[in-house]
Formats: C-alpha cells, sequence, structure tokens
C-alpha cells in the first residue's frame, strides 16, 4: 500500500480494496428505541461528506410506520394480519410465523445484500418489538448465524436509559445482554438510547464501580424487610453483580441520543472496533466449525456411499440379468416443477417503476383491516 494511501475513517473505508459493510444488527426491548436509533443512524450516515447510505432491512412484521425506508421489508413479502387470520394466532404468534416464513426466503435476501456489498458500507437490521422472538427463536438464530458467516456483524443491543435507572431494572437488562452475548457469541455493544432525557453515566459507573452499585442498591426501596434486613432479591442482584463483574470488563458500552443525535460517532468508532473483534475471534472460530463440518459430512458421505456400492455388488451377483436393464436415461428424466422459482423478495433500492413504490410514512392499507377481532370473554 502507498505510503500516501488514506486513513480509513470510522464509518466507512477509503481503501483500494473495498472491504465487507458492516452488519449491525438492533436488538432491546420493546419500547428501548430501535426503529428511531436505526432512523437516526441512517440520518447519520447519510450527512456525511461524502454520504455512506446504509442498506437497511425490516424484520418487524407488525410495524405500521417505520421513521425510515427500508431497502428490504418483510411486510412487502408476509402479510401479517393475514397470517394471523389464517393460522388463528395472536398477536406474538403471527410475528413469530410471519419471521419463519420469511426466513424460508432469507437466503434471496442474502443474494441481494450480497449485489450491493460494493456500493455499502454498512447493513441494517431492525428486529421485532418483542425481542424474545427474535433472540430465541430458531428464525432469529437463522438469521443472524446467516448473515454473520457472511458478513462483519456486530448485535447493538439498544438498552432504555431512563427505565434502568433502578438498580433491578438495570440489572436485568444487563442480564438478558449477556445470555444474547454468549448465545450469538459475536461482537456486542451495550447502546445506552434516550441520553438526552437521563445520561448514561451512572450506568457506566455501576459497571465499573462494584462499590457504587452496591450503594445504590443498598438505598433503593424494597431492598431491605421491616427489620432492616436485606431481602432475598437484594443479596440476589448483589451475586449477580459479582458475576456480571467479568463481564463488564470485555464489553463496550456507549451512550446515544436518538433524538439529538449525541453519541453517533462514538457508537460508529465501537463499530468500526467490532470489525477487527470478529475477524480475529469469530471468523476463525466459524471457519474450524465448517471444516469439522465438512469432514464430517465428508465421512457420512463415503460411508453412505461404500455400503451403497456393497449393496450393488451383491444385488447384481444374485441378478445378473435386471443389472444389464438398470441404467439411466437422461433425456426421459423431466424437469422437475420449482416453486421457489419467482423471486419474492423486494428490494426498494431498485429504480420504482408505476405502483410499486410504497411510501413506508404513510399507513399502508390492508385487505383484512376492517376486521374486527373476536375477544376472548
Amino acid at each position: 500500500m502507498s505510503e500516501n494511501a488514506p486513513v480509513d475513517s470510522p464509518v466507512g473505508s477509503s481503501s483500494s480494496t473495498k472491504r465487507k459493510p458492516m452488519v449491525i444488527i438492533t436488538i432491546g426491548m420493546a419500547g428501548a428505541g430501535k426503529s428511531t436509533f436505526v432512523q437516526r443512524i441512517n440520518s447519520y450516515l447519510h450527512s456525511l461528506d461524502p454520504p455512506s447510505p446504509p442498506y437497511i432491512l425490516n424484520l418487524d412484521p407488525a410495524v405500521t410506520n417505520v421513521p425510515f425506508e427500508a431497502n428490504i421489508d418483510i411486510r412487502d413479502t408476509i402479510n401479517y394480519h393475514e397470517v394471523m387470520k389464517q393460522y388463528n394466532l395472536g398477536p406474538n404468534g403471527g410475528i413469530l410465523t410471519a419471521l419463519n416464513l420469511f426466513t424460508t426466503k432469507f437466503d434471496q435476501v442474502l443474494g441481494l445484500v450480497e449485489k450491493r456489498a460494493e456500493t455499502v458500507d454498512h447493513v441494517i437490521l431492525d428486529t421485532p418489538g418483542q425481542i424474545e422472538i427474535f433472540t430465541w427463536s430458531a428464525s432469529g438464530a437463522i438469521i443472524t448465524d446467516a448473515v454473520a458467516s457472511s458478513l462483519p456483524t456486530v448485535v447493538a443491543y439498544i438498552i432504555d436509559t431512563p427505565r434502568t435507572t433502578a438498580p433491578a431494572t438495570f440489572m436485568s437488562n444487563m442480564l438478558y445482554a449477556c445470555s444474547i452475548l454468549y448465545k450469538t457469541k459475536l461482537p456486542f455493544i451495550l447502546v445506552f438510547n434516550k441520553t438526552d432525557v437521563q445520561p448514561h453515566d451512572f450506568a457506566i459507573e455501576w459497571m465499573h464501580d462494584f462499590e457504587a452499585f452496591q450503594q445504590a442498591l443498598s438505598s433503593h426501596r424494597g431492598t431491605t424487610d421491616d427489620e432492616g434486613e436485606p431481602t432475598y432479591m437484594n443479596s440476589l442482584m448483589n451475586s449477580m453483580s459479582l458475576v456480571l463483574d467479568e463481564f463488564y470488563k470485555h464489553l463496550t458500552a456507549v451512550g446515544v441520543s436518538s433524538m439529538t443525535g449525541a453519541g453517533m460517532k462514538e457508537f460508529f468508532d465501537a463499530v468500526e472496533a467490532s470489525r477487527t473483534e470478529y475477524e480475529n475471534e469469530y471468523l476463525p472460530e466459524l471457519q474450524r466449525a465448517r471444516a469439522a463440518r465438512e469432514q464430517t459430512l465428508q465421512a457420512a458421505k463415503e460411508d453412505s456411499m461404500n455400503r451403497l456400492m456393497k449393496d450393488l455388488a451383491v444385488d447384481r451377483a444374485r441378478n445378473p440379468d435386471a443389472a444389464l436393464h438398470d441404467r439411466w436415461d437422461p433425456e426421459a428424466e423431466e424437469d422437475a416443477d420449482d416453486d421457489d422459482t419467482e423471486l419474492n423478495i423486494i428490494d426498494r433500492s431498485e429504480e420504482a417503476w408505476p405502483g410499486q413504490y410504497i411510501d413506508v410514512t404513510k399507513m399502508r392499507r390492508r385487505d383484512d383491516e376492517g376486521m374486527t377481532w373476536p375477544r376472548p370473554g
């Protein structure tokens, strides 16, 4: 590389060899501000000089409006209300089933993303509001593993900062973040959102200073019983804070405001640092797992082939005349009908044609929007 080559910026690559785009999977509790956060980082990337528009995927089939224009929208493929109607499901079951159906076409999504890999620096996934639907479902694991096996990936766990000022709520968020980290094994960023309402300094202090969290816990209401003794919940959170101490040491945390845009630069600095972590830790482990799986599959194929050849040898020895007629005629084969030949995933970044463009900032009309759903009781 030339000595005069420009240095890479935190949110893009200016080197001669185009790096793969960084995938950001946004996960968080309902109401944490995931979609607003995606809108803010989308706006931030558009405001750069030169602009670096991301490639956005909306994976929430039940959302009515999104504050950004998604390149691929699950709602263009799956009708959430129709899924509820056809499968007799409630809201959460409808979201889960819609995501499962969309996952069956995710190879097409990856194909569209890889086509744009040379022109974008970031791919952003906005997940459903119900966090457990994505993090603990088979479809969420398939999507995460499929994306992470193709492109550098980081998980951004969005936290509602004003609602974590209570030690119990803070500890619940940290435990959930820890479980997602060890489940995905991907680079992980804690994003304390809504810092314009509540600064996240207290959370950083609690993560790095065990005694500060103990003091906050002891002064909080409900941590002692009528006799002044620590309650069971107080003792449990004390123990959990000790367990999570090692977890905090290897965790990146940033504070952002999706309303004002504060902290966006720090967030993308953390994203770029996660690229190195992905290449040094996750990718080698992925390659080892692939090699072991391929070796196992190859051994199984060889074993099956050996047993087949032995069976054929025995059959030919017993029926020599029948073996003469056992020949494959390629001209007699008919092409099997493939129901998946039609491309069902819509890429909105392609040139729009009349009637194709949908303004996602407005509520879209649904065929069953006038339906009255029965209520229990």
